[in-house]
């Protein structure tokens, strides 16, 4: 009897995990994603990457508005008397009733190293917090978020310069390769779950658009850890004359200036700790982004001026 697959994901970073197990003959039988989305502006309609992806390699997929109380998705998972669940950044919380309808359970593949960063926001969470390393966690799902017991745990590098996606298109590619074995070991019992150290705990919760406000009296690192962190959305900005500007590249430099100040023609401002923020590249509001020579071209930010943390 063949084995069937459940897979459940939403956005881009779940895509070539899917790929991977299906283009290595894992039978993937039906796929969860968020349902459609409409623009803000309401007049295009967004399906999920994954969606996309599950119509391109004809794969039947489901999109509920929620599985919670949702009678006809329970009964429907449950009649298909899958082996396991594959969650992948799905976007919704797997009611506990639905957790013993495969023969399995359910896995989470996690972007942190658990039980570091549990929640929505792991891979910002971990750039804006500096640190040395992150990584995928296989986790099996359990009623509490992210707190089930864990078999692998994959780890990668961080470095200063890196940025969410960048560092979220590696942990996808690790996890689209591991994937395979884990799935392999589980269908053959050679798998041990091991309970996380719950003491040990933090949270990565939902990034808030007004967290990307940059403070100019804050470290210079923590400054660019923010602008790596929250690249490409939605992005640290700072706010000049009325009008909002978005850091989407930038380095630390030694110019010495007030806390705010433009000190050089090339968009570098002073900080704390004689550093500054050498920008980049940048976007002003409603505009495309431009590298900072072009943008200066034209700009109204001058050498001398004083960016406010307003």
């Amino acid at each position: 009897m063949p084995k069937k697959i459940i897979f459940m994901g939403t956005p881009l970073f779940a895509v070539p995990i899917l790929k991977s197990l299906y283009q290595n003959g894992f039978p993937v039988t039906v796929v969860y994603t968020q349902p459609p989305q409409k623009s803000q502006r309401g007049q295009k309609i967004n399906k999920s990457p994954v969606q996309g992806i599950s119509e391109t390699l004809n794969i039947d997929f489901r999109t509920p508005q929620s599985l919670n109380e949702n009678i006809e998705e329970y009964e429907f998972i449950k009649n298909l008397d899958a082996d396991i669940g594959i969650v992948v950044a799905y976007g919704q919380i797997i009611p506990k009733e639905f957790l013993n309808l495969t023969k399995k359970g359910f896995i989470n593949i996690h972007a942190s190293i658990l039980p570091n960063w549990r929640g929505a926001a792991p891979i910002q969470r971990s750039i804006m917090n500096l640190d040395k390393e992150t990584g995928i966690s296989i986790m099996k799902i359990v009623e509490e978020l992210d707190s089930g017991p864990v078999s692998n745990i994959y780890k990668i590098k961080l470095d200063i310069k890196d940025n969410a996606q960048e560092i979220s298109e590696k942990l996808s590619m690790l996890a689209a390769q591991k994937i395979l074995d884990n799935v392999d070991e589980i269908f053959d019992g050679k798998t041990k779950f091991i309970d996380q150290d719950h003491s040990k705990a933090t949270y990565a919760k939902k990034i808030d658009k007004a967290e990307g406000m940059i403070n100019w009296n804050d470290d210079p690192i923590n400054i660019l850890g923010k602008i790596n962190g929250l690249f490409p959305s939605p992005g640290a900005f700072f706010n000049f004359n009325g009008e909002r500007y978005k850091i989407l590249k930038a380095e630390i430099g030694n110019g010495i200036g007030k806390v705010g100040e433009v000190i050089s023609d090339q968009l570098e401002i002073a900080c704390i700790s004689n550093k500054s923020i050498k920008i980049l590249e940048i976007q002003r509001q409603g505009k495309k982004s431009q590298k900072i020579g072009e943008f200066m071209l034209g700009s109204q930010i001058k050498k001398g001026s004083i960016l406010l943390n307003v």
